[in-house]
């Protein structure tokens, strides 16, 4: 027969919780990038020079270290990533190392280029939980070319334990010339009437 537990223990294993998020507006983050390089606006971010993206505000991902072709995240291994099996998500490690591995492909491009995930392969290898701490990525170009660029990352956890592995190819493109990043048009309007 199955133990079952007090009301007062039921309570708290109940109990909501709450995170609160806040983030800037990203097109000014993305207009901020625009005439960096990309180590620069990464040490930029590192320095808080500009603000981060949402997805690292949302997921509590921090930008330790950047290099060329070298960047190290980490992240904490909190409940609010778990799934339903007691877990960090997978997705969520997915998340961090697919920014990591772009990131480092980052650091190599100058001024005026843009990279993209074109695929990302994840091997997980031992289960993310709270226990683990906060866990880092450390992503490793291994290949950075005019259209293409191969990038690998590690995770590991507090302990240093390897709990991931990843690797990805990511398309590299100039980016569109432009003063500012396009405004939206007001769809409510007849055509003859849109500016």
């Amino acid at each position: 027969m199955a133990a079952t537990s007090s009301p007062e223990a039921q309570k708290r294993e109940h109990r909501v919780r709450e995170r609160r998020v806040t983030w800037a507006d990203p097109r000014a983050l993305a207009r901020a990038g625009q005439g960096l390089a990309g180590l620069d606006f990464l040490r930029a971010l590192i320095a808080g020079e500009v603000p981060p993206p949402p997805i690292v505000a949302l997921m509590g991902i921090m930008l330790a270290e950047a290099e060329p072709g070298r960047v190290t995240m980490r992240m904490p291994a909190g409940e609010y990533l778990y799934n339903p099996i007691g877990s960090v998500h997978g997705g969520a490690l997915a998340t961090l190392l697919d920014s990591v591995m772009g990131c480092a492909v980052h650091s190599t491009l100058p001024a005026g280029r843009g990279y993209t995930t074109l695929e990302i392969k994840v091997n997980y290898l031992r289960a993310v939980t709270e226990a683990s701490g906060c866990v880092t990525a450390v992503g490793r170009v291994v290949h950075a070319g005019r259209r293409q660029a191969v990038a690998e990352a590690s995770l590991t956890d507090e302990s240093g334990r390897l709990c991931a592995t990843a690797s990805t190819t990511c398309l590299v493109f100039d980016l569109p010339a432009r003063e500012d990043l396009p405004v939206r048009q007001d769809r409510s309007a007849r055509p003859e009437e849109r500016p």
